[in-house]
């Protein structure tokens, strides 16, 4: 097997922003120029996780409400964060039917006089557009079966919701806001249920400074992305981002849950299947961290390997992340934990040496214990690697 020194790695870098080397099946330029292996730091590969399905990455398949996309992890890096808008996960795509972006109608309806309801169109909504910062977005659906690729980050402009809802008189404190998407396809689906909709409080808006996304990246959405209006809400998980935004409603305090809230209540952690909108709780994500890759270097004609991973979910303590590499081991400190602040995720890596060959699961954990982290504690994105050589 070819491998190539630290310095190499940095030309490369420098000649194709992230550009990517195949060693084997796939093996990534080292994304960290700061070693902890020295200048003669060799990378001989990259591990590959165990026990996880093999879906095609970064391609969409199926269609409408079956479409999926999921988004490749492991090259992520400090330098390459922002996933680009067409490897964006998707969770379902764009309607055969779903009406073009130059005929958009988004529909505001108050509670008191809903005969006096407002339409807006793309463009109106475009003359309001303003950077609303980076942000993550991570299916409540996500799991090992598509290596945790359904969530991304990217940069996103839009509308600010809660300036939108003042603006037409919409806005009151204990109002419930309903907003709902186009939800109408040319097939059934065999693995959802149609009724893209969520009810938020306007407390829960305004905290979470939600918005409508109106391009990312710096360019307009793509339709399987949303196209032209999808709903973001900071730091909850993506079935709340309504996509294809149509309507904006106030609903009555006992309004009943969404079937979407009802498919979701038990990936959003509600602890049953709620029958009312406000019974449910925030469906926030809580922190989390998983490892990406795993590489294997050779560095003072020894073997060492080092973990790179994700950092997301908020927020994050300072103190750090501690990992686990079987269940019977203790947890020790993770090297590298950049105190990074923001709504996407950050990276860390920790330098491994196994004391012997054989099967590893690498789980973590934040150190400060009163800090909710419900998927961490069950183990939900723990992953294996095999060793075969120390």
């Amino acid at each position: 097997m070819d491998s190539i020194t630290r310095r190499q790695a940095l030309k490369t870098l420098i000649m194709a922003s992230g550009a990517i080397s195949t060693l084997g099946p796939k093996l990534y330029v080292a994304n960290w120029i700061s070693s902890p292996f020295g200048e003669d730091g060799r990378l001989l590969g990259t591990l590959a996780f165990a026990d996880e399905a093999h879906p095609v990455m970064e391609r969409v398949l199926g269609r409408e409400l079956d479409g999926r996309l999921y988004t490749d992890l492991s090259p992520l890096a400090p330098e390459n964060a922002v996933v680009p808008a067409e490897k964006f996960y998707v969770r379902t795509c764009a309607s055969h039917i779903l009406p073009e972006a130059a005929t958009w109608q988004l529909r505001l309806r108050g509670l008191a006089q809903p005969a006096a309801a407002v339409n807006l169109n793309e463009a109106e909504l475009r003359k309001m557009e303003q950077d609303c910062g980076r942000h993550l977005l991570e299916c409540a659906g996500n799991g090992a079966f598509a290596h945790f690729g359904m969530m991304s980050v990217a940069g996103w402009s839009g509308v600010p919701l809660m300036a939108l809802l003042e603006k037409h008189g919409i806005a009151r404190p204990r109002q419930r806001i309903l907003v709902s998407g186009f939800d109408t396809y040319g097939g059934k689906s065999l693995t959802s249920i149609p009724g893209a909709s969520w009810i938020f409080s306007v407390d829960e808006l305004a905290a979470t400074r939600a918005f409508l996304a109106t391009s990312m990246n710096g360019a307009p959405l793509t339709r399987n992305r949303g196209l032209p209006i999808r709903l973001v809400v900071p730091g909850w998980y993506g079935c709340c981002c309504i996509k294809w935004v149509n309507e904006i409603a106030v609903v009555s305090d006992d309004a009943a849950a969404t079937s979407q809230m009802q498919e979701y209540a038990g990936r959003t952690h509600q602890g049953g299947v709620p029958a009312l909108a406000r019974e449910y709780a925030p469906a926030v994500i809580d922190p989390a961290a998983m490892p990406i890759r795993v590489e294997k270097w050779l560095a003072a004609g020894k073997i060492e390997y080092r973990v790179i991973g994700i950092q997301w979910g908020g927020p994050h303590p300072d103190d750090g992340l501690e990992i686990q590499f079987n269940p019977q081991g203790p947890f020790v400190t993770v090297d590298d934990v950049p105190h990074e602040r923001g709504d996407g995720w950050s990276f860390w890596s920790h330098t491994w040496r196994p004391a012997k060959p054989g099967r590893y699961t690498l789980q973590l954990r934040l150190r400060d214990r009163s800090v909710r982290t419900r998927r961490l504690d069950m183990g939900f994105y723990a992953r294996s690697v095999v060793i075969d050589e120390v």
